[in-house]
């Protein structure tokens, strides 16, 4: 709305005729106006404008003219404040509008700050910040006036709502169009990749989804290996983190960025694109580290952080077979863009290994079960089931050979392409037994003044990641101490750049798998 369009305010000094002994008889009523940062109150939003800029050196004519707001901008800054609370200084130093999400538009409680009409903050240059039209600040109107001035300021709020309530159907129209050119855009997701170096937003949607559900965190929460290596790793190793800025990438429930805030970090800066991040944001609160935590819902690739570097990035971003999900490309993001030169990275080095497994029970029910079902032979669905890779947890007792290394990750130089690799292999049989899968799982390292390493592989306890099984078509009898030479080729799919495609040679033969 523009501001010619703002009923003008009556004059302060009234009609001379006016019965000032009114003014006497009535008591002024209402809901007062708490500050935003603390939790002083005031009767009109003047004076606690005043405030908020003399005690907390926060001017939010400043902030309009800096980011140049509107009203849009204005409850979501409102919004962001009563969620996330955050320090003045926070707001008034960083580059970019924080609060600058749809999702801060989803208002809560009622309450003053939002009834005050922003579009006319600081129009008369000569007035204080908190004028309007240049007027008298509204504590010092005759209250006659004041019951005029609310019943067009109501009306005035009225219509914004509804301007706000269009606003918002409009930009998820704008979000559905924009979802399906993505989708009709998939097959040029591989192009992308190689000339942005990271994941193009078309293919997060569903990927960032799956994280909002509780159940997954629940999951990997309750992964001992995984959670107790990395709170072992932040919380002894104190020094490295005292008094150090922190990025936790992807974080999730925010139980890294506590272990860090924990560990002695001056500050935490948590990022995920799932809308996970707003319970976490709940979960800060709950634990009062909300004056050292700070998270943001985005992509790292696609936000500006308030601050440009940090001392220390950790990230749980490893995916079944390490690689699938692709979430290694925004942790390499952060790192080549947010991390200051020679700081730590959280943990800093993976491998990802191979080995045989026998195991012809299993092979049977699941592979051969195709050659009789009720009867009726359905041979042809086995082609189907050879290709998928298998999140199984394998019994130590199955496994057949020695395991052996396809990569070493160093995640302080590897690039987007480490998922595009190629690896020849041996494996040499430790006992007797047919070869019917074979099984891919990593280890990881933190390699930090305490060290700490932990491994997802058969012969370690159960993890969440499990092992990736890739059943043969042919199994193969070995006898121990045979070897068999094989290669494993790794790339990431075409319609799905967070998935996979592997092909594995063993003697003639040459298998096709994906996770998808």
């Amino acid at each position: 709305m523009d501001s010619d369009d703002v009923p003008a305010l009556h004059d302060a000094c009234g009609d001379e005729n006016d019965d000032s002994d009114e003014w006497d008889e009535m008591e002024v009523t209402g809901e007062q106006t708490t500050c935003l940062f603390c939790p002083l109150q005031f009767l009109t939003i003047a004076v606690a404008l005043d405030h908020c800029r003399t005690e907390h050196n926060f001017d939010l004519l400043e902030l309009k003219n800096k980011y140049n707001m509107d009203c849009y901008s204005y409850i979501k800054m409102i919004n962001y404040i009563r969620m996330q609370k955050p320090d003045p200084k926070i707001l008034t130093e960083s580059s970019v509008a924080l609060w600058d999400d749809d999702a801060y538009l989803k208002t809560g409680e009622m309450e003053s700050w939002l009834m005050y009409d922003f579009d006319d903050l600081g129009s008369a240059p000569s007035t204080p910040h908190y004028a309007i039209d240049g007027k008298t600040p509204i504590s010092n109107l005759n209250f006659s006036d004041l019951q005029r001035q609310i019943q067009e300021l109501t009306l005035q709020l009225k219509h914004k709502d509804m301007l706000l309530e269009n606003a918002i159907k409009d930009m998820s129209k704008m979000k559905e169009v924009t979802r399906t050119l993505m989708e009709v855009g998939d097959s040029a997701i591989k192009n992308s990749l190689t000339t942005v170096g990271h994941l193009p937003i078309g293919c997060d949607s569903d990927y960032f989804n799956s994280y909002s559900h509780f159940a997954i965190h629940h999951e990997m929460l309750n992964d001992q290996v995984r959670t107790e290596n990395y709170r072992e790793a932040i919380l002894s190793n104190g020094d490295s983190f005292k008094g150090k800025t922190v990025l936790d990438v992807g974080c999730g429930t925010g139980i890294l960025a506590m272990f860090s805030a924990k560990s002695g970090a001056s500050k935490v800066y948590g990022i995920d694109q799932s809308e996970i991040v707003y319970k976490a944001m709940d979960i800060i609160r709950e634990n009062n580290y909300h004056e050292t935590i700070h998270l943001i819902k985005g992509r790292i690739e696609d936000t500006n952080l308030p601050v440009e570097k940090v001392d220390i990035i950790v990230s749980e971003w490893m995916g079944y077979f390490l690689l699938f999900e692709g979430m290694l490309d925004s942790f390499i993001y952060a790192r080549d863009h947010h991390l200051t030169p020679g700081g730590l990275l959280v943990p800093n080095k993976c491998n990802l290994n191979l080995v045989g497994c026998s195991d012809p029970e299993r092979y049977d029910k699941l592979i051969n079960f195709w050659d009789d079902v009720y009867g009726f032979s359905m041979k042809c669905m086995k082609s189907e089931v050879l290709t998928e890779a298998f999140i199984e947890t394998v019994p130590q007792n199955n496994i057949l050979t020695e395991p052996v290394v396809l990569s070493e990750i160093d995640l302080r130089t590897c690039t987007v392409t480490t998922c595009d690799f190629s690896s020849k292999f041996i494996l040499r049989a430790t006992k007797d037994g047919k070869l019917t899968s074979l099984a891919g799982y990593f280890d990881t390292f933190f390699d930090l003044p305490t060290s700490v390493q932990f491994s997802t592989g058969p012969h370690a306890p159960k993890t969440h990641w499990q092992q990736t099984v890739f059943y043969l078509k042919d199994p193969i009898e070995m006898k121990t101490g045979d070897v068999i030479e094989g290669s494993l080729t790794c790339a990431r799919l075409r319609k799905n750049a967070r998935g996979l495609s592997l092909t594995v040679t063993l003697g003639n033969n040459k298998y096709h798998y994906s996770l998808d």
